[in-house]
């Protein structure tokens, strides 16, 4: 029994420090997070100082009663968390690994444009009532992530009374609707398929072949979206040569307007900052961690006067004070190292995926792009899978061939017929050139793909090749055939 308490006494005192919590919190943040939290703590913890350092002994002057009219939130780190030690060195109390310049500049990347934000941008150019504006606002809040209307009229109507309070009707609503169906990209606010491709081809110039096409949408729609297209001809009188015409002007439209801006983040277009910059110089792979406008913290230290000043006096206002500044240094002390640590992390990571995956990093190659998965990055570093994983979300880097979010270099692994692994990506890669290369007249059954990936080395089941085509909008060998 002594042997067990002692130990589940061992196993309850196995929790993470206060330095351990500040660290992980941080880690997860992207760095246009990590800036706002930055200032929160700056705004919150006055002992924390981010004005540039003009002297060794400079700091700003502050009194006792200024510290207690800006601190806004009671509590501490010491009492959440319990007694801390004061035995962190000096020289971690002031974060200066951001880099040289005091805030050097650097771009920011819009690597997704709003969907709804792009189609109220064009509404603000009509010249609409306010009423009608709400209406139409209604609309486009509605559209599904592929610009269409999957909801019938009636139930806008509906839902424009009782969830806006908006007093209209069916022909009002169809009629912004009308409007918006006139906005880039074309096709949007369509209510199936069909619409959708009506719209794009009524916006293109009238040809032989546009006039055919929308014919054979209006009238032959079902027969030819299960690719009967001898009846199609039949039935209005096409030539081989009209249909291959046709084909080729409904080919070039697009079925899913929505998905040419990506909403998948949110509804606001989406600046990515990089954490991480990879430069490829003379041969040589030179990674950068911009500091952006994360300032540079440090302890003020005449809060540290103020603290001795308390406890060699016998005030006890005095003593009070310097309690309250102890508080706020301890907190302070445990936010600055955490944030040199979070720094040391995302740079020991990044540099262990970019030794792993060196060859793809040299010039963007995906056939270079080997399996890897957390664990791989997690044994190089000695970190914990959790804390990789914590690195990777939501973190990118900026490559000499793009940006890419550090999820992207991640993916499972099959083995070639030489017992090699390679990755599902090189797979994928391989199959995507198969079905380009094919006869159009005679597509590649799934069959027939697992053979002609068994001739390039790569061993993969025929479940596996419906899954990668699922994945890469690949249809079935039936629905890929042409005349």
């Amino acid at each position: 029994m002594a042997a067990m308490k002692q130990g589940l006494e061992q196993k309850m005192q196995q929790k993470l420090s206060p330095l351990q919590i500040q660290t992980i919190k941080l880690i997860e943040m992207p760095v246009q997070a990590l800036e706002q939290h930055v200032r929160e703590v700056l705004n919150d913890n006055p002992v924390v100082d981010d004005t540039p350092q003009k002297g060794a002994d400079e700091p700003k002057d502050v009194s006792i009663s200024e510290v207690q009219e800006q601190e806004q939130s009671g509590g501490s780190l010491e009492d959440n968390y319990g007694p801390q030690d004061d035995d962190i060195p000096s020289y971690n109390l002031h974060v200066n690994n951001w880099g040289k310049d005091e805030r050097p500049e650097y771009n920011t990347f819009s690597v997704k444009q709003s969907f709804t934000q792009s189609l109220q941008e064009q509404l603000g150019y009509r010249n609409l009532t306010d009423h009608e504006r709400t209406v139409a606002m209604f609309i486009i809040g509605s559209l599904d992530e592929d610009g269409y209307l999957r909801r019938d009229i009636e139930s806008l109507v509906d839902d424009l009374a009782f969830r806006a309070g908006v007093e209209s009707s069916a022909e009002e609503v169809e009629k912004m609707l009308k409007v918006i169906q006139e906005f880039e990209p074309s096709g949007v606010g369509a209510r199936d398929l069909r619409e959708c491709l009506l719209l794009q081809l009524e916006d293109k110039k009238r040809t032989e072949s546009v006039e055919n096409a929308i014919r054979v949408l209006k009238e032959q729609f079902d027969a030819f979206k299960n690719r009967h297209f001898q009846k199609v001809m039949a039935r209005l009188h096409l030539s081989e040569d009209q249909m291959k015409a046709v084909l080729d002007e409904i080919r070039r439209l697009n079925p899913s307007p929505g998905g040419q801006i990506d909403d998948s983040y949110n509804d606001q277009a989406q600046q990515v900052v990089p954490d991480f910059r990879l430069d490829y110089e003379n041969g040589q792979l030179v990674l950068s961690m911009p500091r952006f406008s994360v300032p540079e913290l440090r302890i003020n230290h005449k809060y540290s006067e103020i603290m001795e000043t308390g406890r060699l006096s016998s005030s006890k206002a005095d003593k009070e004070a310097a309690s309250f500044v102890k508080q706020k240094i301890d907190s302070a002390k445990w936010f600055i190292e955490a944030l040199r640590q979070r720094q040391n992390t995302l740079e020991s990571t990044m540099r262990a995926i970019i030794e792993y995956q060196h060859d793809y990093f040299i010039d963007g190659d995906e056939s270079n792009l080997k399996p890897m998965v957390l664990k791989d990055i997690a044994e190089r570093t000695g970190f914990d899978i959790s804390t990789i994983s914590r690195v990777v979300n939501s973190k990118w880097i900026e490559t000499h061939f793009g940006i890419f979010p550090l999820k992207y270099f991640f993916s499972e692994g099959l083995e070639n017929s030489e017992g090699e692994e390679v990755s599902t990506r090189e797979i994928k890669k391989a199959l995507r050139e198969m079905v380009d290369a094919e006869d159009k007249h005679n597509p590649l059954t799934d069959d027939e793909l697992v053979e002609g990936l068994a001739t390039r080395g790569y061993k993969v089941a025929r479940r596996t090749i419906a899954k990668y085509r699922a994945q890469l909008d690949i249809p079935k060998a039936r629905m890929r055939r042409e005349l």
